[in-house]
């Protein structure tokens, strides 16, 4: 079945998957490129012991993610730039940033 307007068939499209690690209180990698103007799904792995928040305030997002566990988190879709992020937790060493393009 088509739905109207949109020329997709019935079935949702999934949302590119991107991989974060949290390990020595550092996001590996601390630079991921995502799609520009596209929905996308972070899935952040958090390997340390201890618990780390997921913070943007260019994004709008924050998720505390526990130790040994996974957090998804959806972001976009986004115009073209740059948007860092950051571990509330260990605001010193835990940072990166998302590259929309």
């Amino acid at each position: 079945m088509l739905l109207p307007g949109l020329g997709l068939s019935g079935a949702v499209l999934a949302a590119p998957e991107f991989h974060l690690v949290i390990r020595d209180h550092l996001f590996e990698p601390d630079e991921v490129v995502v799609p520009a103007n596209t929905r996308v799904k972070l899935v952040v792995t958090n390997e340390d012991p201890t618990p780390e928040e997921f913070e943007s305030y260019e994004l709008n997002r924050e998720k505390v993610i526990l130790g040994g566990r996974k957090a998804v988190i959806f972001i976009g879709p986004l115009a073209p730039g740059v948007y860092p992020f950051f571990g509330e937790f260990n605001p010193q060493t835990a940072q990166g940033r998302v590259i929309a393009e």
